[in-house]
């Protein structure tokens, strides 16, 4: 597939790193390593390189969903793949899915669920601070996600004006706070995904979601670690991406009359 004018691409370095931009004509990026025009990606395919103007090879490479979701511009922490992950799986969120997300955030866990719903499903996100809506909302924009996405001013413990939805995640510093409200715009047996970072919170937060008739109900974090790979002295790597947060998942039990 060639690359055309405005697609986003990203450049690797020599040394690794990367650079997600757009292949944008006359254009030009500034690096320690020479300066490069964005331009002479155009037309190329992935895999290919570019030439800087001090001569040094960087390669062009497709952007995946985890690099999109990383180089969003942060105003805030943002959820990481590895929890994005597991909500999509554990949440049954696909294709057609119908999802309010809470906790706008940067944007970052949005791209993930958006490209998972898309192109049929809908993400309803609610977010109290406006600068956040507008901050992740061209992150979410400039990843190619912003037609399935709607954006909503207002607090999780009001309410949401969908119903009969699929899965909810919360990502509050209260998040019981949005259970009531939760179970109200689900469908049955549609699942809940709260994003807590320390025990205080998960323990108050199972007990709003027994209470509020949620079952099935489990807690677990989910740590990566890296390995460097050298024939004969592979080993982890010294950092890892460790305590992020706790992620706890609820399915909805129809209330009995």
């Amino acid at each position: 597939m060639k690359i055309k004018h405005n697609d986003l691409v990203l450049i690797l370095a020599p040394d690794n790193k990367t650079y997600l931009l757009r292949a944008t004509k006359e254009k030009k990026f500034h690096t320690n390593k020479g300066i490069l025009k964005l331009d002479d990606a155009i037309g190329k395919e992935f895999g290919d390189s570019i030439v800087s103007t001090l001569d040094t090879t960087f390669l062009i490479l497709e952007p995946t969903i985890e690099d999109r979701m990383m180089k969003v511009k942060r105003q805030t922490q943002i959820i990481y793949p590895k929890d994005a992950s597991m909500i999509l799986l554990k949440a049954s969120i696909g294709a057609g899915s119908r999802v309010i997300e809470t906790g706008l955030g940067s944007g970052a866990l949005s791209i993930a669920l958006a490209n998972a719903v898309s192109p049929t499903g809908k993400l309803y996100t609610y977010e109290r601070r406006e600068e956040f809506i507008v901050n992740a909302r061209k992150n979410i924009e400039d990843a190619g996600f912003g037609d399935c996405v709607e954006y909503n001013l207002s607090d999780a413990k009001d309410g949401f004006k969908e119903k009969g939805v699929d899965a909810v995640i919360l990502d509050l510093p209260s998040p019981w706070d949005g259970i009531q409200s939760a179970y109200k715009a689900l469908r049955g047996g549609g699942r809940l995904i709260s994003l807590s970072p320390t025990v205080n919170q998960i323990e108050e937060a199972v007990d709003h979601l027994e209470k509020e008739g949620f079952v099935f109900i489990e807690t677990f974090e989910t740590i990566q670690r890296h390995y460097l790979v050298r024939r004969g002295k592979t080993r982890p790597i010294d950092r890892i991406i460790g305590h992020t947060g706790f992620l706890t998942i609820a399915r909805k039990a129809n209330k009995q009359l």
